[in-house]
């Protein structure tokens, strides 16, 4: 069994409440809209961390990547933040990667389903509220090739 933490859109805020909801988790993919560095040393602290750009990050830094592709627990993984697309549906997603799983963000709404054999999963904004939306965040748990995705609403206050 592997674990995986999909957050994005924290826009340099992260809630208390996310190392609860990531706890125990072996790796932590953040799909974009990062806001900083101590974000970043913050998710550290529960587990590795790769992470994207997003359209308010610098594509500058080192930090983050235009997309991570990769192999995982017997699953092909694309992440990235999904502005590439214009605005991301699932659709459009599909139609541009082919891989198992497709992590995405830019909308700000948590998002689980299937196109064909895909797994397209938005799993909202971790950061300040916007659009009248929970924040929330993801764990993505692999066992024997079949991924599973539960959406965790992160506290408010």
């Amino acid at each position: 069994m592997t674990t995986i933490g999909l957050i994005s859109d924290t826009h340099g805020m992260l809630r208390a409440s996310v190392h609860d909801a990531l706890a125990g988790v072996e790796l932590i993919l953040h799909a974009g809209d990062v806001g900083g560095d101590e974000v970043l040393d913050e998710l550290a602290l529960i587990a590795p961390v790769l992470a994207v750009y997003g359209n308010t990050d610098s594509p500058g830094d080192p930090r983050l990547s235009e997309a991570i592709d990769r192999n995982i627990g017997g699953l092909s993984f694309h992440v990235s933040h999904g502005h590439e697309v214009g605005s991301p549906t699932p659709a459009r997603l599909v139609m541009k990667y082919t891989a198992d799983v497709i992590v995405y963000g830019h909308t700000h709404r948590e998002l689980v389903t299937r196109v064909g054999h895909q797994l397209v999963v938005n799993p909202g904004a971790a950061g300040a509220r916007r659009f009248n939306l929970l924040p929330s965040v993801a764990r993505l748990t692999i066992v024997d090739g079949q991924a599973q995705v539960e959406v965790i609403p992160l506290d408010v206050g």
